[in-house]
């Protein structure tokens, strides 16, 4: 078994849930999710239920690049390293695509610009349906630091980036995503008709550069959608004890809290809480992935 490239990507949490308003936007967290493109089966098992891979592979040869050492797609296999909970909105698809398709790019010595890349990956989730708007901003986010606020009804990739911003620091803020297991159902573009007052306070934010009260009030909006009464009580009861953020990301049902680090009273607080609550499974500590963080990287 040869590996014939490689490619990583990362998680994110949701800014705006795309079927709100017709605008959305994801920012990265630091779970990271690497795949391997395999010229045999791995000997650990794939778990890719809603055949997102074989779409990957789809979407790549739709754009005209070819598979690597002239294998056909089902001579294509993969292997997958995930910190990303799957199915609680933590864009877990979003970013298995962008990985593997870099591993192909990788595979195969093609150079992809990013723009490209989100097309192929919105493409892939589509067409395996595990996205009811392409998350485009989600595939963004897990290719890229910072977050855009997407339009993807525009014309182009390009085109449809309406707003863009670095990202909280990361050194500032303590992130703890609160996991309590797979979603139970998607909704559907018509659930949210009624709630796009949340939404609109969310978007409001993004244009005032902050992200943080975006992701409180977009998790407002999607736990109304959801009708997810404990959702809603656990980012209550999160910012009562502390937290400067707390919403349901992407559809559930994982919910991202947010503290100052320079408060670590607070943190141990909300860590405790947390941990101890009956209706979350897990509790993951993590930090946004800003430009600030690319920037840190490099220098």
């Amino acid at each position: 078994m040869a590996v014939l490239g490689t490619g990583s990507a990362n998680g994110a949490c949701s800014l705006l849930h795309a079927a709100g308003l017709g605008y959305g936007a994801s920012i990265g967290l630091d779970l990271p999710v690497a795949v391997r493109c395999l010229d045999k089966p791995s000997k650990r098992e794939i778990l890719d239920p809603d055949h997102l891979l074989p779409a990957v592979i789809d979407a790549w040869l739709s754009a005209e690049f070819p598979l690597p050492n002239g294998l056909s797609k089902d001579e294509i296999h993969w292997a997958i390293m995930s910190k990303i909970p799957p199915r609680q909105g933590l864009k877990s698809s979003a970013a298995i695509a962008i990985a593997a398709l870099k591993a192909l790019a990788d595979a195969t010595n093609s150079e992809v610009e990013d723009e490209l890349f989100v097309s192929m990956a919105a493409n892939a989730q589509i067409s395996a349906n595990v996205s009811i708007t392409g998350s485009i901003d989600d595939a963004w986010a897990c290719l890229t630091p910072g977050w855009k606020l997407i339009n993807p009804q525009a014309a182009s990739i390009s085109e449809g980036v309406v707003l863009e911003g670095n990202g909280p620091d990361k050194n500032e803020w303590a992130v703890m995503v609160a996991c309590r297991g797979d979603r139970k159902q998607r909704p559907q573009l018509e659930d949210f008709t009624d709630h796009g007052a949340s939404f609109q306070k969310a978007l409001s934010a993004l244009q005032e550069g902050n992200e943080l009260v975006a992701i409180t009030w977009n998790g407002r909006g999607v736990v109304s959608v959801m009708n997810d009464v404990p959702g809603r009580k656990i980012t209550n009861d999160a910012m009562m004890n502390g937290a400067r953020s707390a919403g349901m990301t992407g559809s559930g049902n994982a919910i991202v809290v947010v503290a100052p680090k320079v408060s670590e009273p607070t943190c141990e607080r909300l860590r405790k809480w947390l941990a101890s609550h009956r209706d979350v499974e897990k509790v993951i500590e993590t930090s946004f992935v800003t430009k600030q963080i690319a920037e840190d990287a490099s220098s």
